[in-house]
């Protein structure tokens, strides 16, 4: 999946990457270049509906 497949819905985009996190990637930068997804778009995406990447659970929250 390219960045440019990537859902534009806050929530399916929410869905999307945090189950690729989980089984694919050892953490979002990882995520980002091999998908080349911006980082700075999925972050701002999320945190509009209340997410933020937890390092340490390799998710967001």
């Amino acid at each position: 999946m390219a960045f440019e497949q990537l859902p534009g819905d806050p929530m399916m985009l929410l869905s999307v990457v945090n189950t690729k996190l989980r089984d694919s990637y050892v953490d979002l930068q990882a995520m980002c270049e091999d998908l080349e997804a911006d980082e700075v778009w999925i972050k701002e995406k999320l945190k509009a509906v209340g997410y933020e990447y937890n390092q340490e659970l390799n998710r967001f929250v």
